[in-house]
């Protein structure tokens, strides 16, 4: 017995281990080396050498500066050590207002890194080894000048490696700096963030979702709060400030904007003191407690929803209701305010009503950092994951506006398991943010209901049944959760313009196994012979037979109430489909599909319709359609028999609709 419990033991740690390990690669994979360059060899090459280390890949020169023919007067490159005294990696740990902008225009990337300073789990990933980094004055030779960050990049984590040099004017940083004049984790995370791009210019104007994306590995998604109504609708508010609570407790990184109109307008301050073309970073999703008064305030306390901000600034704040000092906040207990860190400084940092929130922002971005480990307690996704291209001649075909191409792209095939899923779409088009300038294309994705067995590429897409589009952006990334039921899909990823040449990474997350993979045959091969797995019928297939399966009515009543929980099985030579199950009715509605390229025309084309049961299904009757039925795409409805060749007339009528070509692309 001693035996087995230190086995089980041993096994039991070494699991444990092993989850340790799956869970860091889930929010990892492997790690790549941006240029191949190794922090900890070349460290140790420093110190060999007793030179501080100097990053010839980023010198410290105009090249690292800018890609146009910029230029800022009387800039000196400096290390941390020629700048103060002392300086620090972190002073006392992070904090959002370690983060303040520069004279860059990369309000983006500040407000994504405020976001990532107050998620220690996370900025731990992007900032690794933070005691190692350290300046440390008791081992003074530990110090070489270079430290290290990563990033994730079109679905790969990324090292990059940096020195310590870093620009200034008349000792002052010119980009991101901390409040505390001896902290340098902000400058030294956008140094490696701009050497990953290829210059300090090249942040120059960007979108939030990028930079969260690039710090966690997680999805993003902007929502358009005019577009969607949340200023005016009550209930759509109430529906966000749940979502933002929910996102916030998965620790989601959020932050707020209102885009500029014009260049004019960009970092234009409003009346409300909030700056137009800047972003927000989101700190608090809270219901705070109103100061009670009177009988009722005994037996419920009443609430208000608010959200705290912080401008990346680090000043320059919202000076509405709620603001620093205003007298709404005698409205909220002392022990309320002290609970929430309420605070009355010019630190860049306010509190807003929900309604105000949702009346002065026009933007709120949500990067969520989705968790794919089967160890992990709180909610798993399942993953779907494809790198792909658009590419001459075959996978370039446009939109759906141009209906003769449109099918010309790269497909993916997936399967819902559940009754209904709101699974995660993720399009991110690897980014062509780089000291070229180049600009981003306008790219977004279709989904399309297919056959149950759908193994090839889709041809005409008239003859799927059209679920939804994302949007057409020229953004990094573009995200989609839609609502669907249980069945077999397929997206079409595209450019909004045919003949549109770059690379993309596809990404699905569902709620259970979704079976995602890439749809590169147009038909079955030629001269394969294995019927093992139904989808190949190689040499002899003669002719494509499309059935779909729409409705029943009338059919028999098996269960107490309302009757059955019925499904069909649609055989055709070797090869079965089961359609989705209806529960409580004799009048299903199936509008499922399925396809069958057929070697044996003298085969059968048979329904079965089965009432769902927990012990043993029973039979509901079937028919039987042979090769000789005229099949021209047009509804037919057909009465249903018993078992047998001459099985008795059963109750019930099904409606299908069926095709037959010998163009195996006709669908």
């Amino acid at each position: 017995m001693l035996f087995f419990t230190d086995t089980f033991h041993s096994w039991l740690m070494k699991l444990y281990r092993n989850s340790q390990n799956n869970m860091k690669m889930s929010c990892f994979g492997s790690i790549q080396s941006y240029k191949g360059q190794q922090y900890d060899k070349l460290k140790k090459e420093a110190k060999q050498k007793g030179n501080l280390f100097i990053d010839l890949e980023f010198p410290p020169d105009d090249r690292s500066l800018f890609y146009s023919q910029g230029k800022l007067a009387d800039v000196v490159w400096k290390r941390p050590k020629q700048i103060c005294e002392n300086p620090k990696f972190f002073v006392e740990g992070t904090s959002a207002g370690d983060v303040k902008q520069g004279r860059l225009g990369n309000c983006w990337f500040v407000a994504a890194s405020s976001c990532l300073a107050i998620h220690k789990d996370i900025w731990h990933k992007v900032i690794p080894d933070t005691q190692e980094q350290e300046w440390d004055e008791n081992k003074p030779d530990n110090y070489q000048g270079i430290f290290h960050f990563r990033f994730w990049r079109d679905g790969i984590w990324t090292d990059v490696v940096i020195d310590d040099f870093l620009p200034t004017v008349n000792d002052e940083l010119v980009y991101i700096h901390s409040q505390t004049k001896n902290e340098f984790w902000s400058a030294l995370l956008e140094k490696a963030y701009a050497k990953l791009f290829g210059c300090y210019e090249a942040l120059d104007g960007g979108e939030l979702s990028e930079a969260l994306e690039d710090f966690t590995g997680g999805v993003s998604a902007t929502l358009d709060m005019v577009k969607l109504n949340y200023a005016n609708d009550a209930q759509e508010r109430t529906t966000l400030f749940a979502r933002m609570q929910k996102e916030s407790g998965r620790k989601a990184l959020m932050a707020a904007s209102i885009p500029a109109e014009s260049s004019e307008d960009m970092e234009a301050s409003t009346d409300t003191g909030l700056v137009k073309g800047h972003a927000y970073g989101v700190t608090a999703v809270k219901n705070v407690a109103l100061e009670g008064s009177g009988l009722l305030s005994f037996f419920k306390s009443e609430k208000i929803a608010m959200i705290r901000l912080r401008n990346p600034w680090g000043k320059g704040e919202w000076n509405g209701a709620f603001s620093d000092g205003s007298p709404e906040w005698e409205k909220i207990p002392k022990n309320e305010r002290e609970k929430i860190g309420l605070t009355f400084e010019e630190d860049g940092e306010f509190w807003m009503t929900l309604d105000d929130y949702c009346k002065y922002f026009k933007q709120t971005a949500i990067c969520r950092v989705v968790n794919t480990s089967m160890f992990s307690l709180s909610k798993t996704w399942h993953e779907g994951l494809a790198h792909g291209a658009w590419k001459t001649p075959d996978r370039v075909g446009g939109c759906i506006n141009h209906k003769e191409t449109f099918t010309k792209n790269p497909q993916f095939v997936f399967d819902i398991t559940e009754s209904e899923d709101d699974p995660m779409f993720h399009l991110l088009q690897k980014s062509t943010r780089s000291a070229s300038g180049e600009e981003n294309k306008t790219i977004g994705f279709s989904i399309f209901k297919v056959e149950k067995n759908r193994r090839y590429r889709v041809h005409n897409h008239t003859k799927q049944t059209f679920m939804e589009s994302s949007a057409f952006r020229n953004s990094r990334s573009i995200f989609l959760q839609p609502a669907l039921k249980a069945g077999r899909y397929v997206a079409v990823v595209c450019t909004f313009d045919p003949n549109i040449q770059g690379e993309f990474l596809f990404r699905m997350y569902s709620s259970s196994a979704n079976n995602f993979k890439a749809l590169t045959l147009d038909m079955p091969k030629k001269g394969c012979l294995n019927y093992c797995c139904c989808c190949c019928f190689g040499t002899g297939v003669k002719l494509l037979t499309h059935i779909q399966v729409l409705k029943a009515e009338g059919l028999e009543r098996q269960d107490i109430g309302s009757g059955a929980d019925p499904y069909c099985i649609i055989s055709c030579e070797r090869e079965k489909v089961r359609t989705r199950t209806v529960e409580d009715t004799v009048n299903p509605e199936w509008n499922d599909s399925a396809v069958f390229y057929r070697r044996n025309m003298r085969k059968t084309l048979k329904v079965q319709i089965w009432n769902s049961n927990v012990i043993k299904d029973s039979y509901l009757g079937k028919h039987v359609f042979t090769s000789t039925a005229d099949f021209n795409d047009n509804v037919q409805t057909v009465e249903l028999v018993g078992r047998g060749k001459n099985g008795e007339k059963k109750p019930g009528k099904l409606y299908v609709k069926i095709t037959q070509s010998r163009n195996f692309l006709a669908v």
